[in-house]
């Protein structure tokens, strides 16, 4: 059954992606018996994971009814109580295929759904900044058929980040086209493009269900075919499918190269991580090591303090 537009008024969702499998942290994230722990289902500093950070930063964007979780299958043992609504993927297969099963998955229930994905391994120190961009982004009006990404304000050229250029120089929390999308560029090609006016990829965007299947469609039609006769045919042509997909990176494979479908909303710096490498990780947990208030919030809670978070191997806590 294919998506069908509708002069249905368009409903928000949220959609936080966690079913990627945390290598590049896996010795960062072990648990006690020395088995690997996708990083979204850790937590930072001894509290709640990283995966219920996103849950509870997605309401800023859609009400939890309207919340869902995409997770894979092999991680069930640290998603199989979550509240939350899941949609399950039988494997990772990269991020584009999980995003595609989520936007066909919820244009099904709600054809005119208007969706805005998460990251669900990510730190945020101001919360309230990046709130007030996720409520500017849900509501903003989009073209039909294209895609707002939220590109934050960078602090500096760092090379294992994506980024976005805009058009034009824009204020914060408005918006341009993009001119064009650099994943992971060397130093200086970062700092150049920091001198054009570049943001930072926050992998946090904004597109109705059909723009996705769209998007993907313009460079994988094969792909969307198939999933969506496999939605049709129920959970075995599922699993048949993922046995047979290739693996596609949302930002390398589909958004490289759609830059004139893509619109970006500039956030204000928020002390912003991906925590993609354990050089990141340290240099997180060495500010909040720095923030008394937060050492003092997790001895009062009983939590795992911040101090004895930054362990000599810059452990990630297990929750």
């Amino acid at each position: 059954m294919s998506i069908t537009r509708t002069n249905l008024s368009p409903s928000t969702w949220a959609v936080v992606l966690a079913a990627g499998d945390g290598t590049r942290l896996s010795t960062l994230t072990r648990d006690s018996t020395g088995a690997p722990v996708p990083k979204q289902f850790c937590s930072l500093s001894g509290g709640v994971t990283l995966l219920q950070q996103t849950l509870s930063r997605a309401r800023a964007a859609a009400r939890r009814e309207r919340t869902a979780t995409i997770v894979a299958q092999q991680h069930q043992r640290w998603w199989q109580h979550m509240d939350e609504r899941t949609i399950v993927q039988p494997m990772n297969r990269g991020t584009a295929n999980g995003i595609l099963l989520a936007a066909l998955t919820i244009a099904r229930r709600d054809p005119a759904a208007r969706l805005v994905f998460l990251p669900s391994d990510h730190y945020v120190e101001d919360e309230s900044r990046l709130a007030a961009a996720l409520k500017a982004a849900s509501t903003k009006r989009i073209a039909r058929g294209t895609l707002l990404l939220l590109g934050l304000e960078p602090s500096g050229a760092d090379p294992e980040l994506g980024y976005i250029v805009p058009s034009s120089p824009l204020r914060s929390l408005s918006c341009r086209p993009v001119s064009r999308m650099v994943e992971k560029p060397p130093v200086s090609l970062a700092s150049t493009l920091l001198k054009e006016g570049a943001l930072w990829n926050s992998f946090i965007f904004v597109a109705e269900a059909t723009a996705i299947a769209d998007l993907v469609r313009a460079r994988y039609p094969h792909v969307v075919a198939d999933f969506e006769s496999a939605l049709d045919g129920g959970p075995q042509r599922l699993i048949e499918l993922y046995e047979r997909l290739p693996i596609l990176d949302f930002s390398r494979h589909i958004l490289q190269g759609a830059e004139p479908r893509l619109s970006v909303l500039r956030v204000p710096e928020c002390g912003w991580s991906d925590l993609g490498t354990p050089r990141s990780v340290a240099a997180c947990l060495d500010r909040l090591a720095e923030d008394s208030w937060h050492m003092n919030l997790a001895h009062n809670a009983g939590l795992v303090s911040l101090a004895a978070a930054v362990s000599p191997e810059s452990r990630l806590r297990i929750a």
